[in-house]
């Protein structure tokens, strides 16, 4: 089939290039020419494990491409992907201006039936208007459906989550337009959930807010774990064999960022405020994540007490390993505590670099190290902030020799604690 995706961020050339690979002719588009010059020229403006390879291998086979024109992209589709950013606004609610737009644009290009497909992560009721939108701006009377069909990817596993889903929403009352995206992800050989636009829509919320609420709740455990000897990561163990609890987000650590889940989670309580319902809950699941961020700033200044001039190195700067993605990243809010605190830091991330640099103002106490390794050379502590799993490997023994003081805080629970002790570290973990 002809497809066309409108924006070309994470989820929208992710996508682009896996329906390429699965035999779809995709044409992606973004008001960006800058960004399209780059993309046309194989320049691949993220880092996520697999995509440059499939980017450049669909274009040479001539199923992938992109423009600049909305235009030319709806023009030889029979389905339009809208895949454009809605950032979080002040008040926790979801900007759509970018939807808006796009939807616009759409409507003045229509000249024959088009599915029109939501695929960014919006609030319920965002389909009604969208197609209000595309009817009131159309200027012909082609005809089209509005569908959505919330994304269900986590960066670092992108491809193959879109390859080999869990299931795919379908949010329609059009039995024309299911048959398209039945068509569409036939290919992938995945259950396919075909419901009515509004349930689509909150099913992306509902998802992501329930697993934060689970990293929550095991960061939760953690308090009460270290409080009374018990180890998290056994007691999660423990509940997550259980397989109605299940042990994927079921980690203690630093807290949840990135993205999505923080925008996600406010959007959602909003949009339960404005349906008249006060969710305390995800509230408190947000609380939990800011406190358990203060609790690991304490235990660092309650072990090392005065931070001033103190040299900290830190391993990670991206919210989550196999990313190069540093927003909300509880990395970067360590460092601006430590920062504040008159620390000076020594950091090292394998993909996040140049991207963290934005987040450290010219003058900042940050020095950037290219090996991992190097970063703990004549530090008072060192600081486990993102859970590459290359830092579980690093010559821990090499480490301890070039420290000023062998003091490790591991965030992400990624080395073993007796083996820290027996290298001779002063080694804190989160819940252990």
């Amino acid at each position: 089939m002809n497809i066309s995706i409108i924006g070309t961020g994470y989820v929208g050339l992710v996508t682009g290039a896996c329906f390429a690979d699965v035999g779809h002719t995709v044409i992606c588009v973004d008001s960006d020419r800058e960004k399209v010059r780059r993309l046309q020229g194989g320049e691949i403006p993220i880092f996520e494990p697999g995509l440059e390879a499939l980017v450049h291998r669909t274009v040479a086979a001539g199923r992938l491409s992109f423009t600049s024109s909305t235009a030319e992209g709806v023009a030889g589709s029979e389905a339009v992907f809208i895949a454009v950013p809605t950032p979080p606004q002040p008040d926790g609610s979801v900007d759509l201006s970018f939807i808006e737009g796009v939807a616009r644009e759409i409507a003045g290009c229509l000249t024959g039936y088009r599915v029109i497909v939501d695929k960014s992560t919006v609030p319920v009721k965002t389909a009604e208007k969208v197609a209000e939108t595309i009817k009131r701006y159309r200027k012909t009377d082609a005809d089209f459906d509005v569908v959505s069909n919330p994304e269900f990817l986590r960066e670092g596993f992108a491809i193959d989550d879109l390859m080999k889903p869990d299931r795919v929403v379908v949010g329609t009352s059009s039995e024309r337009a299911a048959a398209k995206m039945r068509e569409i992800y036939e290919p992938f050989r995945a259950p396919i959930i075909v419901t009515d636009a509004n349930s689509a829509e909150l099913i992306k919320h509902a998802a992501n807010s329930f697993l934060a609420l689970k990293i929550s709740y095991a960061n939760a455990l953690s308090v009460i774990c270290e409080a009374s000897g018990a180890n998290v990561q056994e007691v999660t163990r423990g509940m997550g064999l259980d397989a109605r609890i299940g042990t994927r987000f079921l980690q203690a650590g630093l807290g949840f960022g990135g993205s999505c889940f923080p925008k996600d989670l406010s959007a959602f309580i909003k949009i339960s405020e404005q349906l008249g319902y006060d969710f305390r809950l995800l509230k408190e699941v947000q609380r939990i994540n800011a406190t358990q961020m203060e609790r690991f700033h304490q235990k660092i200044t309650d072990t090392l007490w005065v931070l001033k001039e103190k040299h900290i190195g830190v391993l990670g700067l991206t919210f989550k390993q196999n990313t190069d993605d540093v927003r909300n990243s509880p990395s970067i809010d360590l460092c601006h505590r430590m920062l504040a605190d008159g620390a000076r830091l020594r950091v090292h991330d394998p993909k996040g670099m140049e991207k963290a640099r934005a987040f450290f103002p010219a003058g900042s106490a940050v020095e950037y190290v290219s090996e991992a390794e190097a970063v703990a050379t004549g530090c008072d502590a060192l600081v486990i902030a993102t859970e590459w799993s290359e830092f579980g490997r690093l010559d821990w023994a090499r480490i301890k020799s070039s420290m000023a003081t062998a003091i490790v805080f591991d965030g992400r629970n990624l080395l073993d604690p007796v083996e820290m002790k027996q290298l001779g570290f002063l080694y804190r973990s989160i819940g252990r």
